[in-house]
């Protein structure tokens, strides 16, 4: 059975270091590959709308933290661009490569935390690195505890289908929806 650090797929060994990152390379490749079933895509339907009203009705507007504001221009462009940066780019990193799938012989809870507080201390670092102008924001208890409900939910359809893709597409439909009509934009300038 794997660690918490050394997932272990059935029928694969690794030793040392080079072991580790190809479990690793595995996990991520698979987590691309894989599809859910019809009763994945609705459990990921249940996830993603308690993941929505965590974050909005719990958090995001009851805090000021979302605000209804006219609709932002370039939809489109946004819309590509929190495909690639967020969406995919943060979801490889914090649920394709730290989450285990259910088929794992590995433990989840821990690497579930792990990557819900990577992510949001993410946020924290790039506030007080490259992106200064989102800190009034990034830096918000609010936005942060989003951030882990966000990150909580994308981990659970993570583990649960053990495809990377519903998480990708919660993460993509939630900023885009925060940037272009709930006054995301503004905290990024």
């Amino acid at each position: 059975m794997g660690s918490i650090w050394t997932p272990a797929f059935a029928g694969e060994s690794g030793v040392g270091m080079a072991g580790g990152l190809k479990i690793y390379a595995t996990r991520l490749t698979r987590s691309l590959i894989t599809l859910p079933t019809g009763r994945g895509w609705a459990v990921c339907l249940a996830i993603s709308s308690v993941t929505l009203a965590g974050m909005g009705l719990l958090l995001g507007f009851s805090t000021g933290l979302y605000r209804l504001t006219p609709t932002q221009p370039d939809l489109l462009q946004r819309m590509a661009l929190v495909f690639f940066i967020p969406a995919l780019g943060e979801e490889i990193i914090f649920r394709g490569l730290l989450v285990p799938a259910l088929h794992e012989k590995t433990e989840a809870v821990w690497p579930i935390r792990i990557s819900v507080t990577l992510y949001v201390f993410w946020h924290v670092l790039e506030a007080l690195t490259f992106l200064p102008g989102a800190a009034s924001v990034f830096l918000r208890p609010d936005f942060l505890l989003c951030c882990g409900v966000l990150g909580l939910g994308c981990a659970l359809m993570r583990h649960i289908t053990g495809s990377l893709w519903p998480a990708v597409l919660l993460h993509w439909a939630l900023v885009v929806i925060w940037q272009t009509w709930l006054g995301g934009v503004s905290a990024l300038a």
